[in-house]
């Protein structure tokens, strides 16, 4: 083959992948972004999970007692403070909180801005409240709601028994025991690291991921669905009624929703806020 023929050839497969770039540029443009039907506009939400600062015991894992720290303690406030300062950077313009309607969330805050309840560790009053108060914000509100099994247990009392029986996150299956390491881990971490770190920490995509997996194995196995109906109708439908109750506190797209709540709801809650055409997940680790 001359010298000539093989600068023709050269060209003609330039020509060829040019002709084959352009026309898939132009497909690719002639598709519609899914996003493209919705609106770019949408109220920011920016979650804050949280560990129980006043540690009721309520939750299945029960952090033991040298592992608890103090945030009113002399050597926590500033990092209080600081948490705080960072998380008012998102300027909200609404607080939710993890409280239901009997919490008198708007009595309570209304006692906390004459004074009250300023030694109280729970993370409501020492994150909600306080940041409400410090950005003049006139209401706080209750977001948090109960799990359908309280509507089914009125209406079958026994199946409601039988489903949730030996449902106590102590299975003995390898992953159960794996997340036990993790949480021991977790708690020892917490006492090492300033609260903004930790939270920062906490907050993560891959942390609220890895969290949820919890929820997957050991009693999820049981008895083939059994465990799966258990989920679905406690914790998944509680996040999902969660969520509708920040769907009824939105007003319009310029609202700047902080919601503060244990970190166990955030992956659920993730999921629906990133997914939902009306609200936009904000990142708390990339507050400025």
């Amino acid at each position: 083959m001359n010298n000539t023929l093989l600068k023709h050839s050269f060209l003609l497969v330039i020509l060829i992948v040019f002709y084959a770039t352009a026309i898939s540029a132009q497909q690719t443009k002639e598709v519609p972004s899914p996003e493209s039907f919705f609106p770019k506009d949408r109220t920011k939400v920016l979650f804050v999970g949280s560990f129980h600062f006043d540690y009721p015991g309520l939750d299945a894992h029960v952090i033991p007692e040298k592992d608890k720290i103090d945030v009113l303690s002399a050597s926590r406030k500033k990092e209080l403070t600081d948490l705080v300062n960072y998380i008012k950077k998102f300027n909200p313009t609404k607080i939710a909180i993890e409280a239901g309607p009997d919490w008198h969330a708007t009595k309570k805050f209304r006692e906390y801005k004459t004074g009250a309840h300023r030694l109280e560790r729970d993370e409501r009053y020492q994150l909600g409240m306080r940041i409400a108060a410090e950005m003049k914000l006139d209401t706080i509100y209750s977001i948090d709601d109960d799990s359908m099994v309280s509507e089914l247990r009125q209406v079958n009392p026994d199946y409601v028994k039988a489903l949730f029986k030996d449902y106590d996150y102590k299975s003995d299956d390898p992953y159960t025991k794996m997340y036990g390491r993790f949480y021991a881990s977790e708690d020892k971490l917490r006492t090492k690291m300033s609260l903004l770190a930790f939270f920062k920490h906490i907050n993560s995509r891959i942390y609220h991921q890895v969290g949820y997996g919890s929820y997957l194995v050991g009693d999820f196995r049981l008895d083939d669905k059994r465990g799966a109906n258990a989920l679905a109708t406690n914790w998944y439908s509680r996040n999902l009624r969660i969520f509708r109750n920040l769907q009824n506190i939105t007003e319009s797209a310029q609202d700047r929703i902080l919601v503060i709540f244990g970190n166990g709801h955030a992956s659920i809650l993730r999921q629906l806020l990133e997914s939902s055409p009306e609200y936009q997940w904000i990142e708390f680790n990339k507050l400025k």
